[in-house]
């Protein structure tokens, strides 16, 4: 077997854009003003406690703000907000201007209709590579709502089907008692 001593980043992206992933923002009030970017690179992290990660690039113009403010808020989003991953994934413009939202508790922006948003304090920032691996302790949790996800899968938008309860251990893997082995 051959193992690459370097990999290209095209082909990195393009390898890694086979694994299909939820869409969130990812949102902080800063000087009372809402800054926010739309991110893939988000993760359930531990039950106990209650812990979630994303990873902002070091290039990010949100980043340094929601890193002051302590705190954010996850916003997964709903496969009919196709319109605000796109908006929070531009630069310029202000990108709550007709976006409908609410403080969460810690007072980060929550967006109205997402399927589920949750509000968390910074917990620790690793540095890696040309991201930021941020932890966030859950603080509180919306009720999620019963809708289709917005996923994103080899650079495109994509959809889920409704299906049938898979029988067996597929429907127990959230919530094993073995955490250890899932999650």
């Amino acid at each position: 077997m051959t193992v690459a001593t370097t990999v290209d980043p095209k082909t990195f992206r393009a390898a890694l854009g086979h694994f299909c992933t939820g869409v969130t923002v990812v949102a902080a009030m800063d000087g009372g003003e809402p800054v926010g970017f739309a991110c893939q690179s988000f993760a359930a992290l531990s039950l106990d406690p209650p812990l979630v990660l994303f990873c902002p690039g070091k290039q990010s113009r949100a980043w340094p703000a929601i890193e002051r403010a302590g705190h954010f808020c996850v916003n997964v989003l709903t496969h009919d907000q196709r319109d605000i991953s796109t908006v929070f994934g531009t630069k310029g413009a202000d990108k709550f201007a007709g976006v409908p939202w609410h403080p969460a508790p810690s007072g980060a922006p929550a967006l109205d209709g997402v399927l589920v948003w949750i509000d968390c304090a910074i917990e620790a920032v690793h540095d890696a590579g040309d991201h930021y691996v941020v932890v966030g302790r859950v603080t509180t949790l919306s009720e999620p709502q019963d809708e289709r996800p917005l996923l994103f899968y080899r650079g495109r938008y994509a959809a889920t089907e409704t299906s049938e309860a898979t029988p067996g251990i597929l429907e127990n893997l959230i919530t094993w008692s073995r955490h250890d082995d899932w999650m």
